[in-house]
């Protein structure tokens, strides 16, 4: 294994903040050479790059960021842009901290630790903007929308059951747009207590939000297959994988190189099987870390192939009969759908090679 402190002239250790950024240049053995806090903003940003090009020792410099996605995001594109290579860096463990106290400099320093001890051909790159940026913005508001959606939906049925027996029927059906409109539309009783009037006016205004909710979601689809397919034209192809659940395969995979292979993929996915076998018994189980989005988004995928996909299908009823329980099953779907995925992303999102 090549460590990255064999292939770098100096590293750079930052711990970032709202407000300013705590940075440690080293070298390639790990001694400081300057010490500084800049600014979070682009004057902070053009000082650090002036003091890296005098003080770096040559010009095979790496840079290792806690936050490179939050408040990071604007030094990290800074400094990629300037043609540095930047990687993430883990929060510091309790163990890396004993006897060394917490500090933004010492956090600083054990970032150019971590980074100087990375193996040189699996460095943690921070995931892309552009396109990719744009997905995970839309599934980030779509998540919003749905959870409030959720609970005005709850909120408008808990008021329709305290109404009278037309009402009590329509909570305990569907709320397609149909049924929204009418019941924003329609006129309170003349004789109407001031109670019937606040439950009416109530009703009016969850339904009309849930009916502006269906239409925002509606758009978003349409947004996120539109990207989707400006990204990784033909994902949306595969059996079960709808514009959400691609979007999320993306945001996760952000570009061909980020996961070294398809078993680390699965692994970020939280779909690489985990041995759990004792005495005579061999099996595996499921693993429980990872990025749940992107597990939650295989988890639909297999589900609906599980319920709809004649291969699947059958599959099922085949490892059923080996004395497979469902949990194991699925495991063994999400696996495989992973390794779909992957391949699917690296061959479209990797550039034509020209001839």
């Amino acid at each position: 294994m090549t460590m990255l402190a064999e292939t770098v002239d100096a590293v750079i250790g930052t711990g970032t903040h709202r407000d300013t950024h705590e940075v440690e240049i080293a070298d390639a053995a790990g001694k400081p050479i300057a010490v500084l806090r800049i600014s979070n903003d682009s004057a902070g940003f053009t000082r650090l790059l002036a003091t890296i090009a005098k003080a770096a020792p040559g010009p095979r410099v790496a840079v290792c960021m806690e936050g490179s996605r939050s408040y990071g995001i604007g030094l990290a594109r800074a400094l990629a842009a300037a043609g540095l290579l930047v990687i993430e860096c883990e929060q510091p463990s309790r163990r890396q901290r004993r006897g060394k106290g917490k500090s933004d400099p010492i956090d600083a320093h054990l970032a150019v630790l971590a980074a100087l001890r990375l193996d040189a051909s699996r460095l943690p790159v921070p995931r892309a903007d552009g396109d990719r940026e744009a997905l995970r913005i839309l599934l980030v508001a779509r998540q919003e929308i749905t959870v409030a959606r959720t609970a005005q939906a709850g909120r408008l049925r808990a008021l329709l059951l305290t109404g009278d027996d037309t009402d009590r029927q329509a909570a305990r059906t569907t709320l397609p747009g149909k049924a929204l409109a009418a019941l924003a539309g329609r006129d309170l009783a003349a004789d109407a207590s001031r109670e019937q009037a606040v439950r009416q006016a109530e009703i009016r205004r969850l339904a009309e939000a849930l009916d502006q909710a269906r239409r925002q979601l509606k758009d978003n689809r349409a947004q996120l297959l539109t990207i989707v397919e400006d990204i990784a034209p033909g994902l949306t192809n595969r059996y079960g994988v709808g514009p959400v659940s691609a979007a999320q395969a993306i945001v996760s995979f952000s570009h061909p190189g980020r996961c070294r292979s398809e078993a680390a993929f699965a692994a970020l996915a939280g779909t690489s099987p985990v041995p759990a076998s004792s005495g005579q018994t061999v099996r595996h189980r499921l693993n429980r870390g990872g990025d749940w989005a992107l597990n939650r988004a295989i988890h639909a995928i297999a589900l609906v192939r599980m319920r709809s996909c004649p291969r699947t299908r059958a599959y099922v009823a085949r490892r059923t009969a080996e004395g497979k329980t469902p949990r194991e099953i699925r495991r063994c779907l999400k696996r495989y759908i992973a390794r779909e995925l992957y391949r699917q992303l690296t061959r479209t999102m990797n550039p034509p090679v020209s001839p």
